[in-house]
């Protein structure tokens, strides 16, 4: 019987990574690959491939968010064009397709957003007034909540572009601060231009956000195990109960939610998974922030049922009125 797996195609034949094109996801997809040469012993290459949200200039928020990132990946897995794939966790739709496995999860890189501004101004320190520029409806809610509790004024701009055209509209002075999230600066090694690095008190990440998605088709057993390698257990736990309150709010990845799981350690044993969760109108002036916490999830569906305990709760606080607000 043949072996039709990519594992089988003999140790010559490099493993085909299929990535965005974006600097981001090629730094994302370099560490990947090394990781993935490592554990198979074979060559990785590249192949880029855009994606919708690569090239329609629309508000993520407009064109719906969920999957604009993946769907072109996906289906060049389907096609059989490139033999894994690695995604930004929290860019993928909360269904998993038929035919393909999401192989690993690696360890999460750091969750929070960070802010770069002008003159290396922290959060507080920006000036009445200050426009700030994101592209997520979830960070726009939470800022312009903590800046009403705190007495701050800001203005939030919806803005796009990646990295570098983002931090470009504080160096050229049209906005005074950006919000990113602080593990895509870090794998660009650009942590040295952040100014803040906002609490999770303060600002709740997007679910899955500073994880990393191993995605292979299903019928690729021996590559799907040799992957596996890669994953992280507690941080596939934590992404799974953050995903699972996405889902059971019925949102999509440009939907003002926010949520975060957490390790709580007692001494040095890891005993107990935290899961707060937000969701807030984009003015802030309205926002459900909840938390819960149970024991480590051992499996998927203990994790995934504590996702969907916390959004009954935060939908029955009125969660739901909150989910519409789409437009920026």
């Amino acid at each position: 019987m043949t072996d039709n797996s990519p594992l089988g195609a003999g140790p010559t034949q490099p493993l085909r990574l299929g990535t965005r094109r974006s600097k981001l996801a090629m730094a994302q997809s370099g560490l990947v690959a090394d990781a993935v040469s490592e554990v198979t012993g074979r060559a990785v290459e590249l192949v880029e491939i855009t994606t919708y949200g690569d090239t329609s200039r629309e508000h993520l928020a407009q064109i719906g968010g969920t999957g604009v990132f993946v769907a072109a990946l996906r289906d060049a897995l389907l096609r059989g064009e490139v033999d894994f794939a690695v995604h930004s966790l929290k860019d993928l739709p909360t269904a998993q397709p038929e035919g393909l496995v999401l192989a690993a999860v690696p360890v999460r890189e750091d969750p929070r957003d960070a802010l770069v501004a002008r003159d290396g101004l922290t959060f507080e320190q920006l000036p009445s007034g200050a426009r700030v520029g994101t592209g997520s409806p979830r960070r726009m809610a939470q800022l312009n909540a903590y800046a009403r509790s705190h007495g701050l004024d800001i203005e939030t701009v919806p803005i796009r572009g990646n990295v570098d055209t983002r931090i470009g509209f504080v160096r050229s002075g049209e906005l005074d601060a950006v919000v990113l999230a602080a593990a895509g600066l870090s794998r660009l090694g650009r942590s040295g231009e952040v100014t803040d690095f906002l609490s999770v008190d303060t600002v709740l990440p997007a679910p899955g956000q500073g994880a990393l998605a191993i995605e292979c088709a299903a019928s690729s057993a021996d590559l799907a195990a040799a992957l596996a390698e890669l994953d992280d257990p507690y941080t596939r736990a934590a992404v799974t109960a953050e995903r699972a309150l996405l889902a059971a709010l019925e949102a999509g990845c440009s939907a003002p939610v926010g949520a975060l799981a957490d390790l709580l350690a007692d001494g040095q044993a890891v005993n107990e998974l935290r899961l707060r969760g937000v969701v807030g109108s984009i003015d802030g002036s309205s926002l459900v922030q909840m938390s819960t916490t149970g024991p480590v999830p051992t499996s998927h569906d203990d994790a995934a049922a504590l996702g969907r305990e916390l959004a009954a709760e935060m939908l029955a606080k009125g969660a739901a009125g909150l989910m519409g607000e789409r437009a920026l």
